[in-house]
């Protein structure tokens, strides 16, 4: 039997990337899924591969209106929701303080917290209802900058240490109903947009030579993350709730070597 038959999941951050793969192996494992992300474009093939097991929603995480109508969407195209996925993000392209405008680092930190932390607890906080309803489960998709240095800049960093305390705090206030987890992927085949206030745009995540860096000397496509979150989603995780999982190809580990 497949793991996640019967089961309905909605996907931030959906169009590419990881939130792509995480939805091709929920459908491979038997789910309905709502994919939502902010480019209409980028979800246009996610549709066209999975018909009718998919719903595709035009979105911005950090408007709660977009949220509840997220949810609500959801509802009345399948009738439950047993999974909530915050994956949507942008990155700060590893920019320095030191290299911002002191003048733009508040408008650039509230759209990075807006999108990459806040956008995450305006989906959760919508959820809510039916997640008790079917004593659903949350993930959340943090970063290897969710614990370590250099995974980004210091905007990206903080916003993703946040969502470790986000995974810990939820975990405890929606016990026993919801299970709240995290992934933290390190390096992963997306393109990610910029923060606006900094003038950027978007960008590969991924940097030439890569690869040989990683201690498996090999780089993981979209694929390689959906396992994970389809096991957190699972009945097999059903005692796992708290709990942060590293999908990093062995950065943690790399060593100054």
């Amino acid at each position: 039997m497949k793991g996640l038959e019967g089961k309905v999941a909605l996907v931030t951050g959906a169009g590419g990337g990881i939130g792509s793969g995480i939805v091709d192996r929920f459908v491979a494992e038997g789910a309905k899924v709502v994919a939502l992300d902010f480019d209409a474009e980028r979800l246009a093939p996610v549709a066209d591969r999975h018909g009718d097991k998919v719903r595709t929603i035009v979105a911005n995480v950090a408007e709660w209106e977009d949220n509840r109508d997220a949810v609500a969407a959801t509802l009345e195209a399948f009738g439950r929701l047993d999974c909530f996925i915050g994956n949507a993000g942008i990155f700060d392209h590893s920019m320095r303080l030191d290299a911002m405008d002191g003048a733009t680092i508040g408008k650039a930190a509230a759209e990075m917290v807006g999108v990459n932390l806040i956008g995450y607890l305006l989906g959760v906080r919508a959820a809510l209802p039916a997640l008790r309803k079917t004593r659903g489960n949350v993930i959340l998709t943090g970063s290897f900058a969710s614990t370590e240095p250099s995974g980004g800049g210091i905007l990206y960093t903080v916003t993703k240490h946040g969502v470790v305390g986000a995974v810990k705090q939820l975990a405890y206030e929606l016990a026993p109903d919801i299970r709240v987890n995290g992934v933290a992927p390190g390096v992963a085949p997306t393109v990610l947009k910029g923060v606006s206030a900094l003038g950027q745009v978007e960008q590969s995540a991924i940097l030439p030579g890569t690869a040989a860096l990683l201690p498996l000397r090999q780089m993981p496509d979209a694929a390689d993350f959906g396992g994970i979150y389809a096991f957190l989603a699972s009945d097999d995780a059903r005692h796992i709730t708290g709990s942060l999982f590293p999908i990093d190809s062995g950065l943690a580990i790399r060593g100054i070597a």
